[in-house]
């Protein structure tokens, strides 16, 4: 997946659409899981599991802190990354990609359009 194709939130969230923009995938970018360290654990929702824009739904705790997964966009929760179960240093190695988080159902798709851009979330992080 490529990082300039992706949305962004403020959090350090991505989404990723699918081609038919009913579903999108969400994780956690390589600026927040270089930041956060080691990962060594994820709490995710099921499936089924509605979430609401801004909202936290879930945890990601490293060696160094926990730190809240907050909803870029309301909508249902279709499938979590159930390989992060057993290895959740996937979201370190390759946080576009194996590390997903979840996929969703958006309640309304065109909010994704809201979020930033590849270029609005790197002005973002280089004045952090």
């Amino acid at each position: 997946m490529n990082p300039e194709d992706l949305r962004y939130t403020a959090a350090h969230e991505w989404v990723a659409p699918s081609a038919n923009g009913q579903t999108a995938r969400v994780g956690i970018t390589h600026f927040a899981q270089d930041a956060l360290g080691d990962i060594v654990y994820v709490q995710l929702p099921d499936a089924g599991t509605t979430i609401e824009a801004g909202q936290s739904f879930g945890e990601v705790e490293s060696t160094k802190s926990v730190s809240e997964i907050y909803a870029p966009v309301t909508g249902t929760v279709l499938a979590r990354n159930e390989q992060l179960s057993d290895e959740p240093e996937l979201i370190n190695s390759d946080p576009y990609g194996a590390g997903w988080l979840v996929e969703i159902e958006p309640s309304d798709p065109g909010d994704i359009d809201d979020l930033l851009d590849a270029a609005g979330y790197a002005a973002l992080t280089e004045q952090g």
